[in-house]
């Protein structure tokens, strides 16, 4: 929901997020005209074409109430993590993780680099607790 602006008010899907300028771009709303000359290989005019919208002036819809929420992180019994809709008039209810948050820029690497500790010294025991051995001594 947009809750800054000409369209204040409006609920649209987010299409784009540009995380460097802190801005997203709302399906159908915020559109501005674009005065576009014409080139080689396509044709000008005046186009009407989605501006971004800073982050700050959208918010989450609450999947109950559907007013505008902040988002807030709450664990379930199973120790799973959820996303909870918080604030005024919020009714706590779950919201589900878009797509658009599930898929990453640059995917995780799958085979150790140079700089990567192996696994079996991450899984190799150095301390314990009940005799106290690999204690530094002070």
């Amino acid at each position: 929901m947009i809750i800054r602006g000409k369209d204040k008010g409006d609920t649209g899907i987010i299409k784009r997020v540009i995380r460097s300028q802190n801005r997203v771009i709302v399906e159908g709303k915020n559109l501005v005209k674009k005065h576009i000359k014409q080139g080689q290989g396509h044709e000008g005019g005046i186009f009407t074409v989605e501006a971004p919208l800073h982050a700050s002036n959208v918010q989450v819809v609450d999947p109950v109430t559907g007013r505008a929420c902040k988002v807030g992180v709450r664990y379930l019994e199973d120790g799973t993590k959820v996303r909870v809709s918080r604030g005024i008039g919020a009714s706590g209810s779950i919201i589900p993780r878009p797509e658009i948050l599930k898929i990453r820029t640059t995917p995780r690497p799958t085979v150790a680099g140079p700089k990567d500790t192996p696994m079996n010294i991450v899984l190799e025991k150095t301390y314990d607790a009940k005799t106290g051995k690999g204690m530094a001594e002070l």
